[in-house]
């Protein structure tokens, strides 16, 4: 067994990746200049405009807004007045605004792909057996490999970021959105049947309205793991916070880099607690 194992010749998956990613280079070279030049030509639009914010004002809109998401309790809202003001204290303001962006970008582009698929999975058995296996393989790949066509696609820079973000951050949207069509009681179904609702009307108004709680548990994780990817990403030219990351790293900077990281763990703690308590005002 052992000769014949050896006698075997090495299967070429490696040659065989390198053309198909050279021939969808190459073949759709007009579709992805114009999606580099629009998205990122967009994601400079939201960073200007972020930035464009005083800091103080849009740390108080922040404290103002966790106030009041999470029904009139301080702790939020103190904690991100400390913790938004010791990143402008750091001087890292800009980076946090640069990230956020990627970030908050990442994630409405993985919703907006991921919530139809995950419904056509819901209606389609066919489509559950194929895509299951699909999302799978985008959830157990190292992030870091998703980089190599990222950049074969749209060279460097942050919209390469924005395409290996996507592909690790949208199979928790599609699997939430799945499980709770398909856990959305039968006799509400029939009873939406029996009524004579067509298709659109069953979904719209019966399906995704009580799979709306499943579904925000699913962009939840989504957001957190495209936040995950932001010094991975930081590799192939995405600016932020985890490019000061990764510059740390390079020079064994052990000071700026803590800094940096602490930056990237308040910001994930404030986007989580207020995604979090948007699932739980809705489920109220």
């Amino acid at each position: 067994m052992l000769n014949f194992m050896e006698n075997l010749n090495t299967i070429p998956v490696g040659d065989w990746m390198t053309t198909f990613v050279d021939w969808m280079t190459n073949t759709f070279a007009f579709l992805f200049d114009p999606i580099k030049e629009g998205l990122g030509s967009f994601m400079g639009l939201i960073t200007d405009g972020l930035s464009a914010i005083p800091p103080v004002i849009f740390i108080l809109l922040v404290a103002v807004l966790a106030f009041f998401m999470t029904g009139k309790k301080f702790g939020l809202a103190i904690f991100s007045v400390i913790g938004l003001l010791f990143i402008w204290n750091q001087d890292l303001w800009n980076q946090l605004i640069e990230t956020f962006t990627l970030v908050l970008t990442a994630s409405i582009l993985c919703i907006i792909i991921g919530i139809p698929i995950g419904i056509l999975m819901a209606k389609s058995k066919v489509a559950e057996t194929i895509i299951t296996p699909i999302l799978d393989f985008m959830q157990t790949m190292p992030a870091f490999v998703y980089l190599i066509p990222a950049v074969a696609f749209f060279s460097i820079g942050v919209v390469p970021g924005i395409f290996a973000s996507l592909v690790f951050a949208t199979p928790p949207t599609v699997r939430f959105t799945n499980l709770g069509i398909r856990q959305v009681s039968d006799e509400l179904v029939e009873a939406a049947d029996a009524f004579g609702s067509t298709g659109p009307q069953k979904l719209f108004k019966v399906e995704l309205p009580m799979a709306k709680y499943t579904i925000m548990a699913g962009v939840n994780q989504t957001v957190m793991l495209a936040l995950s990817m932001v010094v991975i990403a930081s590799m192939i030219g995405a600016p932020g916070l985890g490019r000061e990351v990764l510059a740390s790293l390079q020079r064994a900077q052990v000071g700026p880099g803590f800094v940096a990281g602490l930056c990237i763990f308040v910001l994930a703690i404030i986007i989580d607690r207020f995604t979090q308590n948007i699932y739980k005002n809705k489920s109220k």
